[in-house]
């Protein structure tokens, strides 16, 4: 029935699926208190105390979850039609280097179309690798992962073997893609400031960059007003890493932040960021 219902919306002109979005996104805030107090939480924490934020933030996040069907089920060319990029000299500069890249992208306005203009752009598609969590309903598995494969993009499970994949991918100089702001498991990661506080944080993408020598590039997908499409912005990453997991940890913290400013009202809000994951020690102990 889920699948069904996914295709359905699929067929759904963007704009439509936009309108839809923002009502559900509002209607989510009414009804979740939870939900509601959560996205406060993090937008206090950022220093942001406006209440229209809030809803222009839920507004986002129903998009972003509504838009979904069109990205992943959509002819590739579809998707591509509503695409442009900026700066996408920085990509060209480090593939001419024969190194493999590592795409960093936050919860910040359509990642998922990311790496999809990377892996199928007319004028330079290549081959990425995206890591990603399996969803924790196991009927949801077989439709995303049949929807995010596309041409010349690969998924990588957030395992021992995924990484393995990426490693390899790095070394034969291609792309991967990681989402840096997302919680990992025990043992992945480190206590890392993000926004003034204290969030667990993954220490992958360093690793990959010393282990492989790979270009560090973060990238966000913006999405425009009435439904026209997205922006991939492609930033270098300025800062050099420091010697040590949780300086390097809170270096690539610094960057998602300085993407999330320039435009906080389409940063997922509603995640819980700084969770503790099941095993690990909470900050300070």
């Amino acid at each position: 029935m889920f699948s069904f219902v996914f295709r359905c919306l699929a067929r759904l002109p963007l704009p439509l699926l936009h309108r839809l979005g923002t009502l559900a996104g509002w209607l989510v805030v009414l009804l979740s208190a939870t939900y509601r107090q959560q996205v406060r939480e993090n937008l206090r924490q950022a220093g942001y105390d406006d209440r229209k934020l809030l809803w222009r933030a839920a507004a986002e996040a129903g998009k972003s979850v509504l838009e979904l069907p069109y990205v992943w089920l959509r002819p590739q060319a579809d998707v591509l039609a509503r695409t442009t990029t900026r700066h996408w000299d920085l990509v060209e500069a480090a593939r001419a280097s024969g190194r493999g890249i590592v795409f960093l992208t936050p919860h910040l306005g359509c990642f998922e179309v990311t790496a999809q203009y990377f892996a199928v752009n007319p004028n330079d598609a290549a081959p990425i690798t995206v890591l990603y969590r399996p969803p924790r309903k196991d009927f949801l598995h077989p439709l995303i992962a049949a929807s995010r494969m596309r041409t010349h993009l690969k998924l990588a499970p957030a395992d021992l073997s995924g990484v393995r994949r990426l490693v390899r991918a790095l070394k034969r100089g291609e792309a991967v893609g990681l989402l840096p702001d997302q919680v990992p498991s025990r043992g992945e990661g480190v206590w890392a400031e993000h926004f003034g506080r204290a969030a667990y944080t993954m220490t992958l993408p360093a690793k990959l960059h010393e282990l492989t020598g790979a270009t560090l590039l973060l990238a966000w997908g913006e999405r425009l007003a009435q439904g026209a499409g997205w922006i991939v912005h492609i930033v270098p990453f300025e800062e050099a890493l420091p010697i040590g997991a949780a300086g390097q940890a809170a270096a690539i913290n610094r960057a998602m932040e300085a993407l999330v400013r320039l435009c906080p009202e389409q940063y997922f809000w509603g995640y819980k960021r700084y969770k503790i994951p099941r095993g690990v020690n909470p900050p300070g102990t």
